[in-house]
């Protein structure tokens, strides 16, 4: 689609609609090569939610990926025993506690994931960069914001 997307170019009232819909296309633009990186594999992006959770917080309980991504151990039970299965994801007992199960990527979990985080990144630096550091700032503190609505 090579349609030009309105952005607003002063303070005037935001159009809430032209902001989710360019939230959209962001949105969009930073799953699209991860989703491809995924499908190859069989995978889909509730996959890439928890290979990212699990990278970013080793030794992540079961019950805290739950939280982070606001479903039940029911939703979670497929891609989670998947991920397991294909060698992505590794869980063993927590030394705190034996019914506590605590995740961790397996070296080709890293890899994997390391190779979906770098296209994001590589995405974000570059809008970042172009808009520099104040609307960077702005940009964490209008999604943290956001974020707060969904937060456990």
């Amino acid at each position: 689609m090579n349609q030009t997307i309105d952005r607003p170019e002063t303070e005037a009232i935001l159009d809430t609609r032209a902001a989710i819909e360019i939230f959209f296309y962001a949105y969009k633009a930073l799953t699209a090569k991860p989703d491809e990186i995924l499908a190859k594999r069989g995978l889909a992006r509730v996959h890439h939610r928890i290979l990212f959770f699990v990278a970013r917080y080793p030794k992540l309980s079961v019950k805290d990926l739950l939280s982070f991504l606001g479903v039940t151990k029911q939703a979670i039970n497929i891609p989670l025993r998947q991920l397991m299965e294909m060698g992505l994801v590794c869980s063993q007992a927590a030394p705190h506690d034996k019914r506590v199960k605590q995740l961790s990527l397996s070296e080709e979990g890293s890899r994997l994931e390391d190779s979906l985080h770098h296209e994001q990144q590589r995405l974000l630096q570059i809008a970042f960069g172009d808009g520099g550091d104040k609307a960077t700032r702005d940009w964490f503190l209008i999604n943290g914001r956001l974020a707060e609505n969904a937060l456990p």
